[in-house]
């Protein structure tokens, strides 16, 4: 077994050390980056999107409840084995009440979309004792569109913002000929006073490993932590301090 190097203990704090200056500088590249993330421009969802979920067909602003911004995990319905994938459970799993409460706190809901029959997406959320809502996008194009559903026979096929073509390219099938394949996301919205309703990020592949907090699903939002450090400025009328107890 490849275990780390047995050191006195000045040695490991003068490494440990040297390491936080690498990890510092991490966090500063990582702020810059969130703040270039919530100055990204967004695009008007125009298209009338339907779901199917616990009380019956909605819409995309229904998925809000309320909230100013919303973030959909789209979860892999893999219709052979009548079950959501093993990775999205996992991930699923590990959601709790408490970072639901905070990110609700920070007027942003969070919800599944699956392209599954409901009654199979309703049975599999019971199995698992979840209870972030779940909605099934079955009879809308919203898989296809945020490019979580693969299926050249509907529409171009485009994955993590490349084509299927770069995907072959570099070596990976992604999906077959004749064939449908689901994949993993994350995409945020934001919506205005009018009812209107803007995407403002998605984020897929890789770009979902690291997210298990509010903080880290709030900094994928156009309107981010909404405390007063963050730039750019004067996105939220009232921000707030870093609060991490997210009281209000």
């Amino acid at each position: 077994m490849n275990l780390p190097q047995v050191v006195s203990r000045d040695e490991w704090l003068a490494a440990r050390k040297e390491l936080l200056t690498r990890e510092k500088e991490l966090t500063r590249a990582r702020d810059a980056l969130n703040a270039d993330r919530r100055r990204l421009p967004m695009v008007l969802v125009d298209k009338p999107y339907r779901f199917q979920g616990p009380n019956g067909e909605v819409g995309l602003l229904d998925l809000f409840d309320g909230s100013r911004q919303l973030i959909v995990q789209h979860t892999m319905w893999l219709a052979d084995d009548h079950r959501i994938c093993p990775g999205c459970t996992a991930g699923v799993d590990e959601l709790s009440d408490g970072i639901i409460e905070h990110l609700r706190a920070r007027d942003t809901n969070f919800v599944l979309v699956a392209r599954g029959p409901l009654p199979d997406l309703q049975r599999y959320h019971a199995e698992r004792g979840w209870t972030v809502p779940m909605y099934s996008s079955l009879d809308s194009d919203f898989n296809y569109d945020f490019h979580v559903t693969l299926d050249p026979a509907v529409a171009p096929v485009e994955y993590n913002y490349r084509s299927l073509e770069e995907w072959r390219a570099a070596g990976s099938i992604l999906v077959a000929d004749g064939e449908s394949a689901e994949q993993p996301g994350f995409s945020c919205f934001l919506r205005d006073d009018d009812g209107q309703i803007f995407h403002t990020y998605s984020t897929y592949a890789r770009g979902t490993d690291n997210l298990g907090s509010a903080y880290d699903f709030l900094d994928l939002t156009a309107l981010g932590r909404q405390e007063d450090w963050e730039e750019p400025k004067g996105r939220v009328g009232n921000a707030w301090g870093a609060i991490p107890t997210f009281a209000n």
